[in-house]
């Protein structure tokens, strides 16, 4: 079994450079949809997966259900969800809603949230401290 996975979007991206022994199945601006649709048929056993989607979800996006779509196919020891600190105002959804349904689906399934605390300029994407931080936190 592969012993770390990551999966998401640019965040994950940026954590896999923290965490290169890690798989990493992300890529830079994807949505959660585009995400299930590029990678939802690849084994996502391991023994500690790093999940980073949801913030660039938009309006149009079912946020939800993309989420526990993904998360009944990952099958890990230990899950991590790096909780969204902001997203793009045309998203046209709040960045509460989307920490609440991050939240909310990483409860359901006993795993671990992760907030970014320390940002670039973009108040969205973690410093480079934080992406440190965030990779450390998920040893």
């Amino acid at each position: 079994m592969i012993d770390c996975m990551i999966i998401g979007d640019s965040i994950a991206v940026g954590t896999a450079v923290y965490r290169p022994e890690c798989v990493s199945y992300s890529k830079g601006g994807i949505n959660t949809w585009q995400w299930n649709k590029m990678y939802g048929d690849k084994d996502l056993s391991a023994n500690t997966v790093i999940i980073s989607l949801a913030t660039n979800d938009h309006k149009h996006i079912k946020t939800e259900k993309e989420l526990l779509t993904m998360r009944s196919k990952v099958k890990a020891s230990k899950v991590f969800w790096i909780l969204p600190v902001g997203n793009l105002p045309k998203s046209e959804v709040s960045i509460g809603q989307i920490q609440r349904i991050v939240t909310d689906v990483a409860k359901k399934n006993g795993d671990v949230v992760l907030p970014i605390t320390r940002v670039q300029s973009d108040k969205i994407h973690p410093s480079w401290d934080g992406y440190k931080e965030l990779a450390g936190k998920t040893k």
